[in-house]
């Protein structure tokens, strides 16, 4: 016979159980769509190393963009959770904070789609070789086309996040994958009478993906009868000033944040391509892999942000809690685990990307496994920083965790990378290390942050 459950067991399981329903098939979602962009790095790297070195820099300029927008779309998650919280059938609140989403993302997609048009330029500037600049534009300029789907897909997952039904989003996510596979092997490599089009045909295949999984998810929410009795779409054109500031208010803060820590990293590709196409391509694979495994944590970001929005809603400072740190503490173990695999085996994990064989390979694959012991010690740096930001996100706290990400990844994180970079020539690997510092920096001030919640005021004051 089993020992009686402690009386204050019992929420903490139930939370730890609600939690694992909740990202478990956000995390699949998020690998699903990692899957995306891994399977164009090993169509492309099946090409070569100047195709994968080209797209790398191209993809990486257009990601900088997709990250701010999804850091916009991103404040639907905690304005949908905290008016459930309040009335859990809150028909109009979420119809309206839906729209509005999707009209600040036209708003920022317009003129990111103007500037991509010139990626060859802009790769210029940044210091990049002319010809891959020229190659990787071939592949921007398809590829943009597929932002606005994307960042619409994306605000429609949070609706059905915010209702704790993300199963349709890993339904759509994993057709996608397959989808994108298919397309883009046709695209790249020609079959029948469609052409070999290369790096052009993995931006137009890319970009027809994302505009079927929006239109996947567009149907789900409009004959779902769980979905439908919304209205998502009715009326679209409607002004709803209010709520389309509130959007940007909450929204950009988290745009910001997530974009200084992006750009670190597509900064680092830059400064890779100072080094040379050997790096890019070494950092191209190793950041892939340790993309995947991160796909873990944000999942439970987006999953913490939902539990700890609801119980901000409905006032109950024990449930914030108990959401903020069980996600946290998944977080911790998977990640963790992840850091034991990377030492273990980083040289079948790079080859999974890199044929050994070819002659031209065999430069990168040995950089590449130095990267990854190096992304393997910032493993849980990265999900506690994921998780304590997506904690603060359910509290509507946005703009203080915006500053800590601006002085840990671009002062600490690149200071160090450029210091040991190129100032004592470590190069590739004084890169990494700096991406290392960043996210320690960071994940510690989140946490102080959390830890400080009470006393800063960001929980319901007792009654």
């Amino acid at each position: 016979m089993h020992a009686p459950m402690p009386l204050n067991a019992r929420p903490w399981r139930d939370e730890a159980g609600a939690t694992a329903a909740l990202a478990g098939p956000l995390v699949l979602t998020n690998l699903a769509q990692s899957a995306i962009n891994a399977t164009d790095v090993v169509l492309l790297g099946w090409l070569g190393a100047t195709e994968l070195a080209a797209a790398s820099i191209g993809v990486n300029l257009y990601i900088a963009f997709l990250i701010f927008g999804m850091g916009l779309v991103m404040a639907a998650s905690p304005i949908m959770a905290r008016q459930l919280g309040k009335r859990r059938h809150s028909l109009r609140e979420l119809r309206r904070t839906v729209r509005q989403t999707m009209w600040a993302a036209v708003t920022i997609t317009l003129p990111v789609w103007l500037l991509l048009w010139h990626a060859e330029p802009i790769l210029k500037l940044l210091g990049q070789d002319p010809a891959l600049s020229a190659h990787a534009a071939h592949f921007v300029r398809p590829l943009m086309f597929g932002l606005l789907p994307a960042l619409f897909y994306l605000t429609l997952r949070s609706f059905v996040a915010a209702l704790e039904q993300p199963v349709w989003a890993l339904t759509i996510s994993v057709a996608g994958v397959i989808a994108n596979a298919l397309i883009n092997y046709v695209l790249i490599f020609g079959a029948g009478p469609v052409p070999a089009l290369g790096l052009f045909g993995a931006g137009v295949g890319s970009a027809v993906t994302q505009t079927l999984m929006f239109l996947g998810m567009a149907t789900v929410v409009m004959l779902h009868p769980r979905f439908r009795r919304y209205r998502l779409f009715g009326r679209f054109w409607r002004a709803d000033w209010s709520r389309y500031a509130e959007v940007w208010r909450l929204g950009l803060p988290i745009a910001l944040t997530l974009s200084l820590e992006v750009t670190l990293f597509i900064a680092a590709v830059f400064l890779m391509g100072l080094i040379g196409t050997t790096s890019i391509a070494a950092h191209a694979i190793a950041i892939q892999i340790a993309s995947l495994t991160f796909m873990v944590p944000l999942g439970l970001s987006q999953a913490v942000t939902v539990r700890v929005g609801l119980a901000y809603g409905r006032g109950d400072r024990q449930g914030i809690t108990r959401a903020g740190w069980t996600a946290f503490v998944m977080a911790i173990a998977f990640m963790a685990a992840m850091a034991l695999l990377i030492f273990a085996m980083p040289e079948h994990l790079v080859t999974l990307f890199l044929d050994p064989a070819l002659p031209e390979n065999r430069p990168v694959l040995p950089l590449a496994v130095s990267f990854l012991m190096v992304a393997a010690l910032f493993q849980v740096f990265d999900g506690a920083q994921s998780v304590g930001a997506g904690m603060l996100r359910g509290l509507q706290d946005t703009t203080v965790p915006m500053i800590y990400a601006g002085f840990g990844y671009w002062i600490i994180g690149m200071g160090i990378a450029l210091s040991l970079g190129f100032g004592l020539g470590w190069e590739g690997i004084g890169i990494w290390i700096g991406l290392a510092a960043g996210l320690a920096i960071v994940s510690v001030l989140m946490l102080f942050r959390w830890l400080r919640r009470d006393a800063i005021g960001l929980t319901p004051r007792p009654a």
